[in-house]
């Protein structure tokens, strides 16, 4: 069952921007209710990296190489999570996965299917 949905990836040239989505499905709860959310990314033939996380006691990270251009944005509001990607760079060519932790106590993960982002000129 799909726990998580991403949308929003494409192909962009270097220095564009990109905006990506994140929303629960409706049997695992809401954005609002999840301790700790984030956005991993996956390059052909490299690991798994986690790229932002933000968790609801105030803590934020964003990897060295997104840091100053990305911004994780959790908006309970509209139940999203949003990833958005500025001054693109060919090296962030990836497929873009949302997680969610929706405890702080309990070990549960939730994952998307993934969403594909292409930086190319």
């Amino acid at each position: 069952q799909v726990q998580l949905v991403e949308s929003g990836g494409g192909l962009v040239q270097p220095g564009e921007s990109l905006t990506l989505s994140c929303r629960p499905s409706g049997s695992i709860g809401s954005i609002a209710d999840f301790y700790s959310v984030a956005w991993y990314r996956q390059a052909p033939g490299e690991q798994r990296e986690l790229v932002a996380r933000t968790n609801n006691d105030g803590f934020t990270y964003y990897a060295d190489s997104v840091k100053g251009r990305f911004i994780i944005s959790r908006r309970n509001r509209e139940n999203t999570v949003f990833l958005l990607m500025a001054s693109l760079k060919p090296e962030d060519t990836a497929v873009y996965y949302c997680n969610s932790e929706p405890s702080k106590f309990k070990d549960t993960s939730f994952w998307g299917q993934g969403t594909q982002v292409t930086v190319s000129s």
